[in-house]
């Protein structure tokens, strides 16, 4: 059984930063992802509000340099998925698919997964022509027609992404306006190959084995609209990975973790950062501040122990 001061859940902004701040302070940590180190952030094509880069820069350079900068400070880092987390209030015990772990404190930065939009046909072309990553898949979508689902930074921006590769982008949004900032709505409107469907919902997606058109529904009126393309991107909100902690830790309503100021949860000894845990904000920025601020309170938390 391998044993451990501390355990980070999650490769994000949130879980590298605690795994610097951790390993900076000679606290022995591991880092355990299941997927590649950088979380959600990797899908993303350019941030440009992150301090210290005038011009912006690509979600995978910047998740690169924070895996380095923890393995600099020797944060080790495993690829692990943990299946059960058990206390005696005094340690964790983490069972994985790599054996077990005990450790004095527990970082969950385990972030969020997309929503799925809940209407026929998506689940069956998942991979197919649907699609929830644009900077993944947008290349595969080279002069065709798609759509976007959504009215939120996440899918105006990558509906911008897309058309470096789509001949046609409907972007489709429930509402009458968008929900983005303005200055990605700007840039959205500017762009020819975009045209925005107001008031409307996709009711289902169509193809035998790949997608070949969807169902628009007026929110108004009721009325329908087939709509050819061959791709479908859907952004409409998330959900947080909590199951592990759903017994261990209380949560709102839908499911993100409550915390205090230092990242701590109603569980002692287990704090939580980034997406995951209940905020006003979900940025690389306020992961990173999360992240830095739980791996210090961990360090006081293991300190108390001894």
């Amino acid at each position: 059984m391998d044993r451990r001061d501390l355990v980070i859940i999650g490769g994000g902004p949130a879980g590298l930063t605690a795994g610097i701040y951790a390993s900076r302070a000679s606290i022995d940590t591991v880092l355990l992802e299941r997927g590649v180190p950088g979380g959600l952030v990797v899908s993303t094509y350019l941030i440009e509000n992150y301090p210290g880069f005038s011009e912006g820069i690509s979600g995978p350079d910047l998740m690169i340099q924070m895996e380095k900068q923890a393995g600099r400070f020797g944060c080790e880092i495993l690829s692990a998925n943990v299946e059960k987390i058990e206390s005696n209030d005094k340690e964790f015990y983490l069972k994985t698919d790599h054996g077990e772990i005990v450790a004095g404190a527990v970082i969950l930065a385990s972030g969020v997964q997309s929503k799925l939009l809940g209407v026929k046909g998506e689940k069956e072309l998942i991979g197919r022509g649907v699609s929830y990553c644009a900077t993944c898949d947008g290349a595969f979508f080279r002069n065709k027609r798609v759509a976007v689902i959504g009215g939120g930074d996440a899918a105006v921006e990558e509906a911008i992404f897309l058309t470096r590769f789509a001949e046609k982008v409907y972007v489709i949004h429930r509402r009458g306006e968008l929900r983005a900032t303005k200055i990605v709505q700007q840039r959205a409107f500017q762009k020819q190959k975009i045209e925005f469907i107001w008031h409307g919902v996709v009711d289902e997606i169509l193809g035998r084995n790949l997608v070949e058109a969807i169902s628009v529904r007026d929110v108004r009126d009721s009325s329908k609209t087939l709509l050819e393309v061959e791709g479908v991107f859907i952004y409409v909100g998330s959900t947080p990975n909590t199951l592990l902690l759903k017994d261990l830790v209380k949560t709102d309503e839908n499911g993100y973790i409550i915390t205090d100021e230092n990242m701590q949860t109603s569980q002692k000894g287990i704090f939580a950062a980034g997406d995951v845990r209940q905020k006003l904000l979900r940025q690389v920025v306020t992961a990173v501040a999360d992240g830095a601020i739980a791996a210090v309170a961990a360090e006081k938390h293991l300190a108390e122990l001894k």
